[in-house]
């Protein structure tokens, strides 16, 4: 799906939603968008900062105090270790004082240490039970246990799932609502994006998309991981289903500047904030030519990125394959959305030329 100057300029499902049905790709299907979920956390986010609830600089243990005093893991070398590949298990560590509190800011642009895949927290995060009725409350304190993968602000880090988790849980600390209750009242029901869920209806289950991995020159399913079909579970950092239309409409509000048809989520200024560069490409960690917003990639230098979408696009994308940029300078949005485990990886590039090179005059 592409969309220029707030028009949609290209639509078209392809290809099946359902390889042994044959059921074939639809405009309403419903992808789950996995890490394009974390976007949508940041502007709930950012909605509470406007209203003077919270600051980006706020540390974290001001809203969950279970996340105070965590402690740093630091990795030694173990003493007549075996070399790689043959390494032990679970390399020891000794910790050490955080130097601070890591902060909301440090959350959306992934340089909290907070389970970013180092050993430490990795091997702790694989304790937690999950239960069937796991909150993210339940979650908070779990996590307050394991130690942090670096010391906050010194590196760049994804955290695929307890920063965005804990950003999901502050807003339901600050606004009073489950998470579930606030994205729709707050941000889905004005952009009138009702397939949009944590949980899609009995009614909608026929349009949601098969789950695939793709290997040895075939496509295999795979089953919803368990942790989404927890119903009191609203994950902040990759829970939510959506379609093409829906988030187009959330993205359509950014490139906006904060609104769409009348209806304003935020200002223009707090639009341009989430999509500027606070973690530069110099950082440890970041690609060149690829800086980090608040929860969104930000183009800074195109040609070093190899990439033909233009200086400031930024955007963000999922783990089975769903993408989305939006390009302020040519007034583009652009939209991917696949369901395979592990994509390839130039195919975002691809289509990025394949719209770039559309524009012509």
């Amino acid at each position: 799906m592409v969309a220029r100057r707030g028009r949609v300029a290209y639509l078209k499902p392809q290809g099946l939603m359902d390889i042994e049905s044959k059921k074939a790709m639809s405009k309403d299907t419903l992808f789950w968008i996995a890490s394009m979920t974390k976007p949508i956390t940041a502007v709930a986010v950012l909605m509470l900062m406007e209203e003077g609830k919270l600051r980006l600089n706020d540390p974290v243990s001001r809203f969950i105090p279970e996340l105070h005093g965590m402690k740093v893991a630091v990795m030694q070398d173990r003493p007549g270790a075996p070399s790689p590949p043959a390494a032990v298990a679970e390399p020891l560590f000794y910790t050490v004082p955080s130097i601070r509190d890591f902060t909301i800011q440090d959350l959306l642009t992934h340089v909290s240490g907070l389970a970013s895949g180092g050993p430490a927290s990795t091997a702790a995060e694989a304790k937690i039970e999950w239960k069937p009725t796991s909150t993210l409350a339940e979650y908070m304190p779990l996590l307050g246990a394991e130690p942090l993968d670096f010391q906050p602000g010194s590196r760049w880090a994804y955290s695929g799932g307890a920063g965005f988790e804990t950003l999901g849980r502050i807003v339901e600390v600050v606004s009073g609502q489950p998470y579930d209750q606030f994205l729709k009242q707050r941000i889905f029901d004005p952009l009138q994006m009702n397939d949009t869920s944590f949980q899609p209806t009995p009614q909608k289950l026929a349009r949601v998309v098969t789950m695939y991995h793709r290997g040895a020159n075939a496509l295999t399913k795979v089953e919803t991981p368990d942790w989404l079909k927890m119903p009191a579970y609203f994950s902040g950092s990759g829970g939510l289903m959506s379609d093409a239309n829906d988030y187009l409409a959330f993205a359509q509000m950014l490139a906006n500047g904060g609104q769409l048809n009348g209806v304003r989520l935020l200002s223009p200024k707090t639009v341009e904030l989430m999509s500027s560069v606070f973690v530069p490409d110099t950082t440890p960690g970041r690609q060149k030519g690829r800086g980090f917003g608040l929860s969104v990639q930000v183009t800074s230098d195109a040609i070093a990125a190899n990439t033909r979408i233009s200086n400031g696009s930024y955007g963000w994308e999922g783990a089975f394959g769903t993408h989305f940029w939006i390009d302020p300078k040519e007034k583009i949005v652009g939209l991917l959305l696949i369901q395979t485990d592990n994509p390839n990886a130039q195919l975002n590039n691809d289509f990025e030329n394949a719209v770039m090179q559309a524009i012509v005059e």
